[in-house]
């Protein structure tokens, strides 16, 4: 019982000290496709920050433009979220299904964020609509944030 009970103190112990494991860099030490995407999709934007979060299962990078808009990639540079508070999601990074989705039932929104793992997409829209599709591009969920 000794044994279990140190055992799970020290998982725990591990899993805290790697929580707050963020460690800022500059732009360059980004990978190169997460680089590329931001000079791609928001060549005007200035970055604030960029930062490495060492994870249990990975590293992940987040980058922060100077209008509070934000971008988080996987280890090789794909993105995982765009959020955009004070503009939009370009529009060239939404999967042409979802678009076209939200098109025929919201022609007159934009987009505020989008999220993708390795199951789903989650769209968040100017009418406080989130989406989440499957990864077949299935609406499998629907939410007002109003």
């Amino acid at each position: 019982m000794k044994k279990l009970v140190l055992l799970l103190v020290s998982v725990f112990t591990f899993q805290f000290a790697m929580a707050d494991n963020d460690k800022p860099i500059a732009f360059e030490q980004l990978p190169a496709a997460a680089q590329q995407f931001v000079k791609k999709n928001f060549p005007d934007a200035k970055v604030a920050f960029a930062k490495m979060e060492k994870e249990f299962f990975g590293t992940t990078y987040d980058v922060v433009f100077i209008n509070g808009d934000g971008l988080e990639f996987d280890k090789n540079g794909e993105w995982l979220e765009i959020s955009c508070k004070h503009s939009t999601v370009p529009v060239d990074v939404i999967p042409a299904q979802i678009k076209q989705f939200v098109s025929t039932n919201y022609p007159d929104v934009t987009y505020r964020k989008i999220e993708r793992d390795r199951d789903s997409y989650e769209v968040k829209l100017s009418n406080f609509w989130e989406i989440k599709f499957d990864k077949n591009f299935n609406v499998i969920d629907m939410d007002s944030d109003d």
